[in-house]
């Protein structure tokens, strides 16, 4: 993940889990994460369509977690926010007469797929309560 989504989405959802249903407003989330409103209230758009939190507008709003943090995968979180490979895609066109520059995408495409694959089996096997147990 090249940016910054993972990061701040984790961070939404282990302050919502942590608030244990109790309805926080983006206003607090950001004062947590130091960051603008609009960006929490758009990642907490995302993660609504992604069926991870609910949240409620209006004066009395905020967000919750739609379901047990011990039912949510790190693995959702990622597939909620990822928008493109892990490392990044190569732009370049490479030689195709040079040995190496007409393979060379083919096996990175290949590395790419394992360590995507590596990181979602370890994101896999954390739920976002034992996440949130890190900070006790």
């Amino acid at each position: 993940m090249n940016n910054g989504r993972f990061p701040i989405s984790l961070h939404i959802l282990t302050l919502l889990a942590s608030a244990e249903g109790e309805l926080l407003s983006s206003d607090y989330i950001a004062g947590s994460i130091n960051i603008n409103p609009v960006l929490v209230r758009k990642e907490i758009s995302n993660l609504r369509n992604h069926g991870l939190i609910e949240s409620k507008e209006g004066k009395n709003g905020g967000a919750t977690l739609s379901k047990p943090a011990e039912k949510i995968r790190l693995s959702e979180v990622y597939h909620a926010v990822q928008q493109a490979s892990l490392l990044g895609n190569s732009k370049n066109k490479p030689n195709p007469d040079c040995p190496v520059g007409k393979q060379i995408n083919q096996h990175l495409d290949q590395l790419y797929q394992e360590i995507e694959g590596a990181l979602l089996h370890k994101l896999e096997k954390m739920s976002l309560a034992d996440f949130l147990r890190q900070f006790a």
